[in-house]
């Protein structure tokens, strides 16, 4: 069973954005199940790395994207990223320094920080995105 299942109302109309969405879906239900069957540490370590690293490419990404079509909301935007960058470093460095497994509560809040991101600020900028005269990513 997945902790986070892909939902339609996730898309934003923007192909590079929806698949880099869904793979941190799937990076999302990795870590999660590296969590409830107790998968070793370097596992747990390698999928959580994968999750940081591509969501920062995607932050990086979709910040790109957005100063292309001088989209006004850009500054809010990678604040938003900066806040959950840096939070999730702080994670990570405490997964690593413990030793131990990602708790329930953390894994909840990746969660519920990615789908109110791109349901509220991502969906923003698709909006914006649909008033532009010629979209490519």
């Amino acid at each position: 069973m997945s902790f986070m299942i892909w939902d339609t109302s996730f898309e934003l109309g923007i192909h590079e954005f929806d698949e880099h969405h869904k793979h941190l879906v799937d990076l999302l239900n990795m870590t999660y199940d590296g969590f409830c069957f107790g998968a070793d540490f370097d596992e747990r370590e390698t999928v959580l790395d994968e999750l940081v690293n591509y969501a920062n490419y995607h932050f990086t990404a979709e910040e790109y994207w957005m100063g292309v079509h001088d989209y006004p909301g850009l500054p809010l935007h990678r604040e938003e990223h900066n806040k959950f960058s840096a939070r999730v470093a702080e994670i990570r460095n405490d997964f690593l320094n413990s030793n131990a497994n990602l708790s329930l509560e953390i894994l909840l809040f990746l969660q519920d920080w990615l789908v109110i991101h791109i349901l509220k600020s991502d969906a923003d900028y698709g909006r914006f995105a649909q008033g532009l005269p010629h979209t490519t990513h």
